[in-house]
C-alpha cells in the first residue's frame, strides 16, 4: 500500500514530469503522443503509474524510443486497473514489446481500445499477442493499420475473434499481404455480431475474400462502416458477392474507391446500393466504370435521402451521367460534400448542377479539381453565391484547372466575397505547369479581406511578380490575418 506521504510525493513527481514534457496533468487521460519521449522518460513514466490509479487512457503514439522499452511500462499496468484505452501508434515496437503487451493482457482484461498502427515490426509476430487474449476480453476497438501483417498474422487474428465478442471496430488497413487470409478472417466474423466498423483499405483482398466477406455480412447487422477501397483484385467480383450487402440497413459509410469495379459489377451495385437506406457517405472514386456503365446508379441515389457525402472523382463521367447525378441530387437535402474532381465532362457543364447547388443548403465542401473548368463555370459559381446560395460552403477546390483564362479568374475574384464561410480555397496549377499570375491577384487579395474564415489558400505554381509579392506582404501586415498561402 502507498502511504499518504508517498502518494503526495508521487503526484508532485507526476506533475513535474508532465511539465517537463510541456503537457497538462490529467488524472484520467495520459496523452504523451509525439513528445519525443526518451527511453529514460518511459522508465520514469512506469515508476509513476502506481500513483495514477484513475487513469483510463494512455497514448504514447509517435514516440520512436518507446520501442524496446515497453516491458518497463507493462509490468506496472496492474496499478492502473481502470485502463480502457492504450494507443501505441508508430512506436517502433519490437517482438519483445509485443510479448510484453501480450502478457499485460492477462492484467488489463478491462481494456476496450488497443491501437498498434504503423508498427511494421509487428508483421509476422501478431500471434505473440493474440495467443494471450482470453475469453471474456472486453476489447471493443482493435486497430492494426500498416503493420506489415502476414497471411499467418491474419490466421492468428481469425483464431481469437471468438474471444472478443464485444468488438465494434476492426481496422486492418494497409496490410497488403493479408489478402490470402481474408477468407479465414471473414469466416470468423460471425463471432463479433456487434461490429460497427470494418476497415480493409488496401489489404490485398481478392475475389474469394470478397465472397467470404459478403457471407459474413449476414451476421453483422450492426455494421455502420465498410471500407474495402484500394483492393484492385476484387474488381469483377461484386457481381457474385453482394447477396448480403443489401441487408445492412444500418450501414452509413461505404467506400469502394479504386476497386477496379467492372460494368458487370456496376449492374449489381446499381441494384444493391440504393437499398442501403441509412447510407450517409458513398465513395466510388477512381472506378471508370461508374461513368461508362449504362446502369443508372447515379440516378438511383435519389433513394438515399440521408446521403451527406458523395465522392465520384475520376469516374469517367459523361454529360449524361452528370445529368443523372444532378437529377438525383435534388432528392439529397442533407448533402454536405460533393467531389467531382478529375471528371473532364464537368468543364463547361457545371450549369447542369444549377438546381442541385441552389437547393443544397447544407453543402460545405465542393471539389472540382482537374475538371477542365472554363470561365463560364466560375461565373456560374459566383452568381449562385451572390444570389444567396452556397451560404455554408467552407472548402472549394478549383485546382488543376489550367483551362481557366486570366479573364475568368479576373471575373471570379470580386465575387469571392459572397462565399462568407469559406475557410479553404485552392486554385493551384497542375504540377507540370507554371504561369504568371494575372492582374486578378489584386482582386483576390481584396476579396480575402471580406472572408474572415479563410485560413488556407492554395496557389501552387502561380508566379508572382515583384509588385504582387509586395502586395502580398502588405496584405499580411495590414490584415493581421494568419492565412496560409501555399
Amino acid at each position: 500500500l502507498i502511504s499518504e506521504e508517498e502518494s503526495l510525493s508521487g503526484e508532485q513527481r507526476f506533475n513535474q514530469f508532465m511539465q517537463k514534457l510541456g503537457k497538462k496533468s490529467d488524472s484520467k487521460s495520459l496523452d504523451l503522443s509525439n513528445c519525443a519521449l526518451s527511453a529514460e522518460d518511459v522508465t520514469e513514466l512506469a515508476s509513476l503509474l502506481p500513483f495514477l490509479p484513475e487513469v483510463e487512457e494512455i497514448s504514447l503514439s509517435w514516440n520512436a524510443c518507446v520501442g524496446g522499452t515497453l516491458k518497463a511500462l507493462t509490468v506496472q499496468l496492474h496499478h492502473v486497473n481502470l485502463l480502457k484505452v492504450l494507443r501505441l501508434n508508430n512506436c517502433r515496437l519490437t517482438a519483445e514489446d509485443v510479448i510484453s503487451l501480450g502478457e499485460a493482457f492477462e492484467i488489463v482484461s478491462q481494456l476496450e481500445e488497443l491501437d498498434l498502427s504503423w508498427n511494421s515490426n509487428i508483421g509476422g509476430k501478431l500471434s505473440l499477442l493474440t495467443k494471450k487474449l482470453q475469453k471474456g476480453c472486453e476489447l471493443k476497438c482493435l486497430k492494426i493499420t500498416d503493420c506489415n501483417l502476414t497471411a499467418k498474422d491474419g490466421e492468428s487474428l481469425a483464431e481469437i475473434l471468438n474471444v472478443i465478442p464485444n468488438l465494434e471496430v476492426l481496422d486492418l488497413s494497409i496490410n497488403k499481404h493479408l489478402g490470402c487470409s481474408m477468407k479465414v478472417i471473414a469466416e470468423e466474423l460471425k463471432y463479433v455480431p456487434g461490429l460497427k466498423e470494418l476497415n480493409l483499405h488496401m489489404c490485398g483482398l481478392k475475389q474469394d475474400g470478397l465472397q467470404g466477406l459478403d457471407t459474413a455480412l449476414q451476421h453483422l447487422a450492426e455494421l455502420r462502416k465498410l471500407d474495402v477501397s484500394c483492393n484492385r483484385e476484387i474488381g469483377g467480383g461484386f457481381k457474385d458477392s453482394t447477396a448480403h450487402l443489401a441487408s445492412l440497413k444500418n450501414l452509413e459509410v461505404l467506400d469502394l474507391h479504386q476497386c477496379c469495379v467492372t460494368e458487370e459489377d456496376m449492374t449489381v451495385l446499381s441494384q444493391v446500393i440504393p437499398l442501403l437506406s441509412s447510407l450517409q457517405e458513398l465513395n466510388l472514386s477512381s472506378n471508370k466504370s461508374v461513368g461508362a456503365s449504362s446502369d443508372p446508379l447515379l440516378g438511383r441515389l435519389r433513394f438515399l435521402p440521408k446521403l451527406k457525402s458523395v465522392a465520384i472523382s475520376n469516374c469517367g463521367l459523361s454529360e449524361d451521367s452528370l445529368s443523372s447525378l444532378a437529377e438525383a441530387a435534388l432528392h439529397l437535402p442533407e448533402l454536405e460534400i460533393l467531389d467531382l474532381s478529375w471528371n473532364k465532362c464537368v468543364g463547361g457543364n457545371l450549369k447542369l448542377l444549377w438546381a442541385v447547388l441552389k437547393l443544397a443548403t447544407e453543402i460545405q465542401v465542393l471539389r472540382l479539381s482537374s475538371c477542365n473548368l472554363v470561365a463560364e463555370d466560375l461565373a456560374f459559381l459566383t452568381s449562385l453565391a451572390q444570389d444567396g446560395h452556397l451560404g455554408r460552403l467552407q472548402k472549394l477546390d478549383l485546382s488543376y484547372n489550367d483551362s481557366i483564362s486570366d479573364e475568368g479568374w479576373a471575373a471570379f475574384c470580386p465575387g469571392l466575397a459572397a462565399f462568407k464561410d469559406l475557410s479553404e480555397l485552392d486554385v493551384s496549377l497542375r504540377p507540370s505547369s507554371c504561369r504568371d499570375c494575372g492582374t486578378w491577384f489584386g482582386g483576390l487579395l481584396a476579396a480575402l479581406t471580406q472572408l474572415p474564415a479563410l485560413a488556407e489558400l492554395g496557389m501552387q505554381r502561380w508566379v508572382l511578380s515583384e509588385s504582387q509579392r509586395k502586395q502580398l506582404e502588405g496584405f499580411n501586415q495590414d490584415s493581421q490575418r494568419n492565412i496560409r498561402f501555399d
